[in-house]
């Protein structure tokens, strides 16, 4: 491979910094070289592999995890720039054994085939439901527009994230009974 055409996380600045933030609920510190991009952090040095790479653009989707609560790409920020937020990635949506409630939606609902874009798709809808547990249909195309999925046609999707807000303000009831 040319160095024209090697992935930038893999090009060596000479430099590292040292990142810390809280990740899935824990304390995390990790030094990385200045140039790495926070897809490849969670991926290579962290291990959190169910974070997919695909167009490395910020345009599919795939790799969406929750900084501050927020949706975003994460093969388009620098690992940098995470230092003293709060990441959330698929992994730690599992409550022990337990699916969180969106999890549980997909799963109930066949939300996905392959499941390469699944847990982007799963980042999305936890976002969207911790803003609104019960968006309309058209609230639910506008958030996942921003997630390609090649195999589904969406309709499946699109219950599951109906699902998990019926799931999820059930949940809320009976931590509050």
């Amino acid at each position: 491979m040319s160095s024209d055409t090697q992935p930038i996380e893999d090009i060596d600045s000479g430099e590292s910094m040292r990142v810390e933030f809280v990740l899935n609920g824990e304390q995390c510190l990790v030094e990385v070289p200045t140039s790495t991009i926070l897809l490849t952090m969670l991926r290579r040095d962290l291990n959190l592999t169910g974070v997919r790479g695909s167009c490395e653009r910020g345009v599919c989707g795939t790799c969406t995890v929750l900084v501050d609560d927020r949706p975003v790409a994460s093969c388009s920020l620098f690992a940098f720039d995470v230092e003293g937020t709060t990441v959330e990635t698929i992994e730690g949506q599992q409550d022990g054994d337990n699916l969180s409630p969106v999890q549980r939606a997909f799963s109930e609902c066949g939300g996905f085939q392959c499941g390469y874009c699944t847990p982007g798709m799963i980042m999305l809808a936890t976002a969207l439901l911790r803003t609104n547990v019960k968006p309309d249909r058209e609230e639910v195309r506008k958030w996942i527009a921003s997630n390609i999925c090649r195999c589904t046609g969406y309709e499946m999707i699109l219950e599951a994230v109906e699902r998990a807000g019926e799931l999820a303000e059930a949940s809320d009831g009976e931590d509050n009974s």
